[in-house]
């Protein structure tokens, strides 16, 4: 059974920090990508940022320079080191895992950045 455990959300004032962790347990094939996304009420998921089993990372323009994402393939975990946070920040995040031919979502983990 596929798990994905998110942990590191909670609540932080502007121009703090927080890092995000998850990870995936009972995955049988090659992990892929790993990302994170987040999502606000009424609002569609978007991504945040995204690495490749090769390291290669993707980042949306509104996190650049102040988010990193990182990844341990021994352990199948993703992080998302936040930093400089800001308001606009505050969502659920989620974590996703690809594998062929598949794909896995976390539960999501709220972040909450206060002016």
């Amino acid at each position: 059974q596929v798990q994905l455990v998110e942990s590191g959300g909670g609540s932080v004032q502007a121009g703090g920090s927080l890092r995000l962790s998850c990870a995936a347990s009972g995955i049988i094939f090659r992990i892929t990508t790993m990302g994170w996304y987040r999502q606000t009420p009424g609002k569609q998921r978007e991504l945040v940022a995204s690495i490749t089993s090769g390291g290669t990372t993707n980042y949306a323009d509104s996190v650049k320079g102040r988010f990193t994402i990182s990844r341990d393939n021994a352990k199948n975990t993703v992080y998302l080191q936040m930093n400089s946070l800001k308001a606009e920040d505050t969502a659920v995040y989620y974590c996703k895992v690809s594998v062929e031919y598949n794909y896995y979502w976390g539960q999501g983990t709220q972040v909450t950045v206060s002016s």
